[in-house]
């Protein structure tokens, strides 16, 4: 079963081209990196999935359905900046995810939430920069959704915090659903993808398995990445 499908789709802002008559087609059970440089387009398809935004031209669906109410319930979106109310705490936030979302699995957040030994009574303005990210990462993958988008979830943490949420998200999606990771960190997820989507400018130019990439390019899919858009390292 395809989870997500897109056909020739295209979003411009003014004259600015941000997607450009792309095809793609995700399948379930796949975790897959969204990967480019600033400015690609990542985030563009990824709000186009969540019906954030409309396509210019063509059309995306999601388990055959174009983006709408019905899909909201069956897609799970992590922006890449905070979206919970700064006033919650843990307990607050869990009511307002089962308000929601039908799919939303209690059991799952409070035992991930017990794993962090974070204080269900302090409020998210007195948590740490990493704790909230954190948070709101186990409020989004303990819901039972169809499709993952995950923009980018490590970005903000530091590295030994990396593992424990790679290990999240890995550990806490069905068989029959896929994660979509948008990120610039490629040599941290590497491990955990099943395939990866370069885009260049609003076009695709490579999709594939993550084996697949090694051996043809015969190196890392970091290095490979590094390589196909020039990110040398300082």
């Amino acid at each position: 079963m395809n989870v997500m499908e897109c056909s020739n789709l295209s979003k411009y802002y003014g004259s600015v081209s941000a997607l450009d008559s792309i095809d793609l087609t995700v399948e379930s059970g796949k975790i897959i990196g969204l990967l480019g440089p600033n400015g690609s387009g990542k985030t563009t398809l990824i709000k186009l999935a969540c019906r954030m935004l409309v396509p210019s031209e063509g059309k995306i669906t999601i388990c055959g359905m174009e983006p709408s109410p019905e899909t909201k319930s069956i897609v799970s979106y992590l922006p890449d900046r905070n979206f919970l109310p700064e006033w919650m705490n843990c307990t607050d936030l869990i009511y307002l995810y089962e308000d929601f979302y039908r799919d939303f699995d209690t059991q799952r957040a409070v035992e991930m939430i017990r794993q962090l030994n974070i204080d269900h009574k302090m409020p998210m303005k007195k948590m740490s920069k990493g704790t909230k990210e954190k948070l709101q990462l186990i409020m989004t993958m303990s819901r039972r959704a169809k499709l993952y988008l995950l923009d980018e979830p490590i970005a903000g943490v530091d590295p030994a915090a990396r593992d424990y949420i790679l290990n999240t998200i890995i550990s806490n999606y069905d068989e029959d659903a896929s994660i979509i990771i948008s990120t610039h960190l490629i040599a941290d997820v590497e491990s955990v993808l099943d395939e990866a989507i370069f885009l260049k400018e609003g076009h695709i130019i490579l999709h594939d398995t993550v084996d697949a990439i090694r051996e043809q390019s015969g190196k890392s899919l970091d290095k490979h990445f590094r390589e196909v858009f020039r990110c040398w390292e300082n």
